[in-house]
């Protein structure tokens, strides 16, 4: 794959990265640029299992899916991969996500990305209309709900370690961050 990425002339489109494949680094396609980061630390890929884990019962309860690390179209020649969606029901078979099916997306914050989940990632969930988004901090388990209002997140509610935080959309559930290390 890394000689497919350094062998390319000009801008990516949405059908030249997807014919990329399943690779073993995350890679984004960010308005003809590929964004590619190494796979997640164990810390990180445990605090999304068991994130994922306390999800699963309310969102099959909503009728609706929890996915890990799948591609989310946001728009033609942008598309993400968060952490975690929630999503409505979809077509498994599809290469991506369509943004609009798309309830919640989380993102599990590393020290060495955490401008790309706040600032950019952050910006290009709001532009497609993802009405919440989760953020995690890997370090500090701070656990930061947004909400999307007039175009932009708000944050909703916040909890650390030895606090709750409760999401009543797009699913009841109680999260203690704390419980999320194993």
């Amino acid at each position: 794959m890394t000689a497919v990425v350094f062998d390319h002339d000009g801008p990516w489109t949405e059908e030249e990265y997807l014919a990329l494949g399943e690779t073993h680094q995350r890679v984004e396609l960010f308005d003809g640029s590929l964004h590619v980061t190494p796979a997640s630390t164990p810390q990180h890929q445990n605090i999304s299992g068991e994130l994922r884990a306390a999800l699963r019962r309310p969102v099959r309860e909503a009728g609706l899916r929890v996915l890990e690390g799948v591609n989310v179209r946001l728009r033609p020649d942008r598309i993400s991969i968060p952490d975690l969606v929630v999503t409505d029901p979809i077509d498994l078979d599809d290469p991506y996500v369509d943004a609009g099916d798309v309830r919640l997306a989380c993102e599990i914050i590393s020290p060495d990305n955490a401008a790309t989940d706040k600032v950019l990632k952050m910006h290009y969930y709001a532009a497609a209309g993802i009405a919440w988004y989760l953020l995690v901090e890997q370090k500090s388990l701070v656990a930061q709900l947004y909400q999307l209002q007039g175009g932009h997140y708000v944050e909703h509610s916040t909890a650390g370690p030895g606090g709750v935080l409760k999401l009543t959309e797009p699913v009841h559930v109680t999260i203690r961050p704390e419980t999320l290390l194993d």
